[in-house]
């Protein structure tokens, strides 16, 4: 919104200092600042009007400690990150860029289901929610959205790389170029649609989907989509399940998200960049620039919002929040076309996730083989096993923290190991 207005005044009338709209790294730190400032002064108003209204959590008793303390902090709280998010990304980026829309149509459509299944829980008193046939429903459209707009919009597009032997004598010649106009050709100047995502650990860092479907002979890439889709919608629901089950000590799933949002934003600047996507080897993403004011947007929010959900918690995100941050992370991948290195930069949503999956299958499979079940973990998820051990949730969440990060520098040196 504020783009078009100071593009206005600057191509018009030459307004002063209009002109710095232009830049993406003046919107983006905009974009910080504006989450930031909606989450802590707007959040605290929200959090007092949750309290007049009641909209309080009702907690489960597992038998943890300091878990009665929490009865009735407010909850639906992911109302605050939705709107630092959004509000500075209407802001701030170039609405007509195909992938601002998708990250826009992300966040507001799982943040709605999300929503939904909040205020069942606390107006209808069902602490069930939402059937989970219902959110899983929600999260195979929002893929299926994703997945066609990828697969067959023309806006969404890569570019090649100029043959070895030409490459490397432009990328000789980078830092003898004195004008911007004149930059080398380090990539084709044809955009290509591909299905080609980045790949940790091979050789040029490549694959391509519709090579799952090279049995079917020649013209198979025309039907990459039938492979590619059902893979979006796995890894939306996948990433979305995690940081929602993440979502259960103060401060855990917002930091956390904080640090993959972090890594993200790496992801896309160096994949926009034509110098450090050759320096990586990895593939040149057109048009991708504008995501930095999203992200930028995504991390001031979780920031801001860990300022209140930190240990002791005065709002919890509920599933309003935790839905929405794992989609937005899950589509953002999938559009920088990093979604194959999610194992890694989100190693904390997989483990919570396997940690419920190992502890329902052995107890179920213990308790139909011995007729008693079993339990590998004290309790599930993960985090819950370290309180039950006794660790205070605030040094369970700290080294979390340090985890993700760990697992962050490790996702960002796999684009230069081969």
């Amino acid at each position: 919104m504020f783009y078009y207005l100071f593009d206005y005044l600057h191509k018009e009338f030459s307004f002063p200092g209009a002109g710095v709209f232009q830049y993406i790294s003046f919107r983006a730190a905009m974009a910080l600042l504006t989450s930031l400032v909606i989450s802590l002064v707007f959040g605290k108003r929200i959090i007092n009007y949750l309290l007049k209204k009641q909209v309080g959590e009702s907690i489960r008793d597992l038998g943890l400690e300091g878990q009665s303390q929490k009865a009735g902090t407010p909850t639906m709280g992911g109302l605050i990150i939705l709107a630092a998010i959004l509000i500075p990304t209407l802001f701030f980026a170039k609405l007509y860029n195909v992938y601002i829309v998708l990250m826009l149509v992300s966040t507001a459509w799982l943040g709605l289901i999300g929503f939904i299944d909040d205020y069942i829980k606390v107006f209808k008193h069902n602490k069930k929610g939402l059937a989970g046939k219902f959110k899983l429903l929600g999260q195979i459209v929002l893929g299926l959205i994703v997945g066609t707009t990828m697969f067959f919009n023309d806006s969404v597009v890569i570019k090649e790389k100029i043959p070895t032997e030409q490459n490397l004598v432009n990328s000789l010649n980078v830092f003898k170029v004195e004008s911007y106009n004149l930059s080398p050709e380090l990539f084709s100047k044809e955009s290509v649609k591909s299905t080609k995502t980045t790949l940790p650990f091979i050789k040029n860092h490549e694959f391509d989907y519709s090579y799952l479907l090279a049995f079917l002979g020649k013209g198979f890439r025309k039907w990459a989509f039938l492979i590619f889709i059902p893979i979006v919608i796995f890894i939306i629901a996948a990433v979305s399940n995690g940081a929602n089950i993440t979502d259960g000590l103060d401060g855990l799933a917002t930091g956390t998200s904080a640090i993959i949002g972090i890594t993200l934003g790496i992801f896309a600047y160096v994949s926009g960049n034509t110098i450090f996507a050759d320096y990586l080897n990895i593939m040149y993403i057109p048009n991708t620039g504008e995501l930095a004011i999203f992200i930028s947007a995504f991390v001031g929010a979780c920031i801001g919002f860990l300022w209140y959900n930190s240990y002791p918690a005065q709002v919890f995100m509920g599933d309003t929040g935790s839905l929405a941050l794992g989609g937005i992370i899950a589509v953002f991948a999938i559009i920088i076309r990093k979604e194959l290195l999610i194992p890694i930069f989100c190693g904390i949503f997989l483990i919570e996730n396997i940690s419920v999956i190992m502890q329902v299958s052995y107890f179920k499979y213990t308790k139909r083989k011995f007729g008693t079940g079993k339990r590998i973990f004290k309790m599930s998820p993960l985090h819950h096993h370290y309180q039950l051990k006794g660790y205070q949730e605030s040094k369970i969440v700290l080294r979390f923290f340090i985890i993700g990060i760990f697992l962050a520098v490790v996702a960002i040196v796999t684009l230069k190991l081969r």
